[in-house]
């Protein structure tokens, strides 16, 4: 099974663009799509996006003229951008795969707290 490992700064400023790196390990990886996710605190998980094995992006439709998710399979990796971000984007952000809805492998989770 992978592993998924988020990693970025914890902090960011308002009007700043948030970026993210989740770097995958591991077995082989069969799934159909990365995708990114988040938890802001007292919440729900919130859906992102993703960028599926093809190189196809889909984003939430309510954060998505402000979000881009990329890959790098020469690094295994895939990355998040949040940009005009504020104090509402505070959360804990996850990387996640998945087949199809079904997200079979987490990482940890990373805090991002946005404030001047």
């Amino acid at each position: 099974q992978v592993q998924l490992q988020e990693s970025g700064p914890g902090l960011v400023k308002p009007s700043q663009t948030l970026s993210l790196t989740c770097t995958v390990s591991g077995g082989s990886d069969t799934y159909y799509a990365s995708n990114w996710i988040r938890q802001p605190p007292g919440k729900g998980l919130e859906w992102m996006g993703r960028i599926t094995y093809d190189g196809r992006t889909y984003y939430s439709p309510s954060l998505k003229s402000r979000t881009w998710i990329s890959r790098d399979t020469s690094k295994n990796q895939f990355s998040l951008q949040l940009s005009s971000v504020t104090p509402e984007d505070t959360a804990v952000y996850y990387c996640a795969k998945s087949s199809s809805w079904y997200f079979g492998s987490w990482g940890q989770g990373t805090q991002v707290t946005v404030s001047s």
